[in-house]
């Protein structure tokens, strides 16, 4: 039996760079009516990252995806290199300077190389290419084992999703069914009802014509039809579920008939217990209109 996947997911994946970098791809998904995919991260070559959200979008198919890159970087890469020769450019203009307004530059040793620092471009603060084009078999690589990883979280949690849904559909044939179980005694307490109006009005009607009426009135309350289309209606949402890889938008229109069929028999209703049945289908509906909002 075909289970449905859920939208809900969860993958992570590490590897290796040239570079001696560990780079480190989380996936998160949840429910959404088309691939929404967000890129969380600046180290992506701009390249590649078409290609990526290809990637995630054959393989997810629908859903709101956010992708998260993070890079361990060694020491050396961490450090943002020193211009040598700007920074020695400013020193002899400081020392310059110092010595045409005679002012001892011993005395602020602690700050004169922070403050040199701090000057503009000293510091060469230009991201570097963590990512070379050398390691983009690995990002195809660390990418595939997360989405690999998101694939198994959602056909896990779809298992659950699948059992809970089925049950939804059983509950309301099985109130159906007890709605069957009304129908005799629904006739017999409209045609009551008929007759004591009558006997209260002092009417005294043919017994033949009665009867004709009668059969008039309970056709207007005739649910028959509305049990076999919500039968076929069920049967098609089971078949669905177990016969499209990816039913989730059909199974939600697929609902929207099987809740029009509910309501139309609440309205020819006219019985308490009938009326009561339709409560629980709508309940059960409902659950079930939630549930396959997070079917891929």
């Amino acid at each position: 039996m075909h289970t449905v996947k859920s939208m809900t997911g969860y993958g992570k994946a590490e590897v290796v760079l040239t570079s001696g970098c560990k780079m480190t791809v989380e996936i998160r998904t949840l429910n959404g009516k088309t691939a929404d995919i967000g890129i969380k991260s600046q180290y992506l070559p701009k390249e590649k990252e078409l290609a990526i959200r290809n990637l995630i979008g054959q393989r997810l198919q629908r859903g709101t995806i956010d992708v998260y890159i993070t890079l361990e970087q060694q020491a050396e890469k961490l450090a943002h290199p020193i211009n040598s020769e700007l920074l020695g450019s400013y020193l002899g203009q400081l020392k310059d300077f110092a010595a045409k307004e005679e002012i001892d530059l011993q005395q602020y040793d602690g700050l004169i190389l922070t403050s040199l620092l701090r000057l503009p471009d000293v510091l060469d603060s230009r991201k570097t290419d963590l990512i070379t084009e050398e390691d983009y078999p690995l990002l195809d690589e660390v990418f595939d084992k997360a989405l690999s990883a998101v694939e198994a979280y959602r056909e896990k949690e779809g298992v659950v999703l699948d059992a809970d849904i089925r049950s939804r559909i059983a509950n309301i044939l099985a109130l159906y069914e007890e709605v069957e179980g009304y129908e005799q005694e629904r006739i017999e307490a409209v045609r009551e009802k008929l007759k004591h109006n009558l006997d209260e009005l002092g009417q005294k009607v043919d017994p033949q014509r009665f009867e004709q009426e009668m059969i008039f009135y309970l056709e207007k309350l005739d649910i028959n039809e509305e049990k076999v289309r919500l039968r076929q209606h069920c049967k098609y949402f089971l078949e669905t579920m177990e016969g499209e890889p990816y039913p989730g938008k059909k199974l939600g229109f697929i609902i929207q008939e099987i809740g029009r069929e509910i309501n139309t028999t609440g309205s020819k209703a006219n019985h308490s217990g009938i009326q009561k049945c339709v409560v629980k289908m709508k309940d059960e509906l409902e659950k079930m209109r939630e549930q396959s909002m997070n079917v891929l």
